[in-house]
Parts: C-alpha cells; structure tokens; sequence
C-alpha cells in the first residue's frame, strides 16, 4: 500500500493516515478537559495501564510471541520507567499548569532531542537542514517556555541581565519539556528492546509495568482522585485511552509496516496542530503573540528535521536512496516511539 497520496485525494487511506495524529492531539485536550477534576499521577496511570492491557490482547490474538529471556524483561523495564513512568508522570504534571495545544506542541519537538542524541551516541549524519530545525526549535521552545521578563531582559541586555529561574520548572511548559526528553531517551533505547522482543508486545508490557508506578504514587501521594470526576470525564479518560493510545497506535503500527515512513513521520507536526485547534473550540484556550511565534517556529523545525534528507535531496538534486535494511530497522523505532504521543508523541 503507498502512503503517497495526491493532497486532493479524500480517499479513506488517506483519511485512516492522518487519524493517529488527529487522536492523539484530541487526545491531549480530552486530558487537560479532566485535568480539574482529578489528579495527574491518577490520569498518567488510567492513561497507561489500559492501553497496555488492550494492546496485549491485541497481540495475544495475533500470536505475537512474548518475551523469553531476561534481557528482554530488562530491557523492557528499563523502557517502561524511561518512557512510560517518566514520560506519562510529567505530561500529566505539565497539564496541569498548560494548555493542551502548548503542551502538545512541547511534546512533539522531541525529534530535535532524538537527533541531537542520534548524532551523539550512534553517529547519525544531522546535516545542514537539521542544523537549521534544530536552531529553529530552540529558539521556538524559548519563546513558549521561557517567562516573558527573561526574554525582554536578554533582548535589552544580553551580557547583564539576570533572573531568577527558581521557578521555571515548575512551569508547565517546561515540564512538557522533561517529557518530551524522556520521550527522545525512550526513543534511543527502542532498537536495543526490539533486538530481544517484538514491538507490540515490548509497548504493552512498558505501558503496564510503567504505568504500575504512576498507581502506586497517586495511592500514597495523592488523594480524592475521582471523587470529583464526572460521567462526561470518564468519557473523556476512556477516549484518550482507547482512542488516543490503542486504537491510534495500531493505525501507526500498519501504516508504518505497510509505506513510506517518510511521508508518515512527515505528518507528525498535525498532532499539536489539531490539539491548538481543539483546545482553542473546547477549551476556550487562546496564545498570545510570542507563543504563536514560538509555535510556528517550533513545527517549522519539527518539519525540517523530520525531511531533512528529503529536503536536502530536492536542493541539490541528489537522489534520496533508502535502503530495505535501513528502512527496516527504522521502522521498529518508529512503530514503539509513536506509543508515547504521545505524543508522543505525542499524544499524547
């Protein structure tokens, strides 16, 4: 099946495409809708633990074999805690103190942590392009994350300004941002865990186990977790579960095993796109006019480091030549990764 459609094809392929990320951002304003109602250890876990059991089923019935050794145990723990337990546990605290849309748009720049570390640790080639996605992203994440009093200071007064960053991590923004970097570590660990385990069951198994941490900490932690939910809010819990873990995953899991992964990480940059737009209609959330500029500077840079070889191919008149194996061994990454938004990725 070739994901490369004509933009004017309304067919149902490319309906079915575009579906993962437009739950996962419904998704992300379906959580922060709950957000005052409950508390975010409480929502990281009834995200997680779920989607893990669901996805397991799933697996069982297509006889996707579990783990068999201790390294692949190992490995998927490490997993779980990295991109379940601290990847859930801080989007959910960031919720609390952000919209949906920003909150989704700090999320999905995680491909700018990935690049970075890939280059880092495995020597990956980021390229001119990336270069510029990366700048871009860095300046982007400034302008959402950063309080507007440091921004002015450093633009006055580069060389003497001074500010008290106590507080900028509690700041939501920023702790979107931890998740996002947890995401990015998560998404460097997957071609070790698909080495012992198939991908499918290696998501469940980390959304459960990761998420029996996220339980036991709003147990001791916290409290009148669902005294305050209301029916409307476990509908809302029960679309980001199923809806914006499960089912869009497995849509993810085809499509990446069925096409072009480079047309399907292409669209990544709608998941904060459909969560602006929605938590603007549902929530009434609105930005003022440096976050509009720090969220298109943001998704410019996800663009770019997403096509950065395509884009690099279309300038200088160099075929882009992707290789099976490569293909292959990306394609595992990308199906676990998309478990996150995630969105992570996502999201997510």
């Amino acid at each position: 099946m070739q994901l490369n459609k004509s933009p004017y094809s309304f067919s149902l392929t490319s309906i079915l495409l575009v579906m993962p990320f437009f739950l996962w951002g419904t998704a992300m304003v379906a959580m922060k809708g709950v957000m005052p109602h409950t508390t975010p250890l409480f929502m990281a876990g009834m995200r997680l633990i779920p989607a893990g059991i669901l996805v397991l089923i799933v697996a069982a019935l297509s006889r996707r074999a579990q783990p068999q050794s201790w390294q692949a145990w190992a490995w998927i723990l490490l997993f779980a805690i990295v991109d379940g337990t601290l990847f859930q546990g801080f989007l959910a605290a960031g919720l609390v103190r952000t919209t949906a849309g920003l909150g989704s748009v700090m999320i999905d720049s995680q491909p700018l942590a990935v690049a970075v570390l890939s280059a880092w640790l495995f020597k990956e080639r980021i390229g001119a392009i990336g270069i510029c996605g990366l700048i871009l992203g860095v300046l982007g994440i400034s302008c959402i994350g950063l309080p507007i009093e440091l921004l002015n200071q450093v633009a006055t007064s580069p060389l003497t300004s001074q500010f008290d960053l106590s507080g900028l991590f509690v700041r939501g923004e920023w702790l979107m941002l931890l998740a996002a970097l947890s995401m990015a570590v998560g998404t460097i660990l997957i071609p070790f865990v698909t080495k012992y385990v198939d991908p499918v069951i290696a998501t469940g198994w980390h959304m459960i186990i990761g998420g029996v941490p996220l339980a036991i900490g709003s147990f001791y932690l916290e409290s009148n977790q669902w005294m305050a939910i209301t029916s409307s809010d476990w509908l809302a819990i029960g679309y980001s579960t199923i809806f914006g873990s499960a089912i869009a995953y497995g849509l993810f899991f085809y499509f990446a095993s069925k096409g072009n992964l480079t047309s399907l990480s292409s669209l990544t940059f709608l998941t904060p796109v459909f969560a602006l737009l929605f938590g603007s209609l549902f929530l009434g959330e609105t930005l003022d006019l440096l976050q509009w500029c720090g969220v298109s500077l943001t998704l410019v840079s996800i663009l770019l480091i997403n096509q950065r070889d395509y884009i690099w191919s279309q300038l200088t008149g160099i075929p882009l030549n992707i290789d099976n194996s490569e293909s292959t061994s990306a394609t595992q990454p990308s199906i676990v990764t998309s478990t996150q938004s995630t969105v992570v990725v996502p999201e997510e």
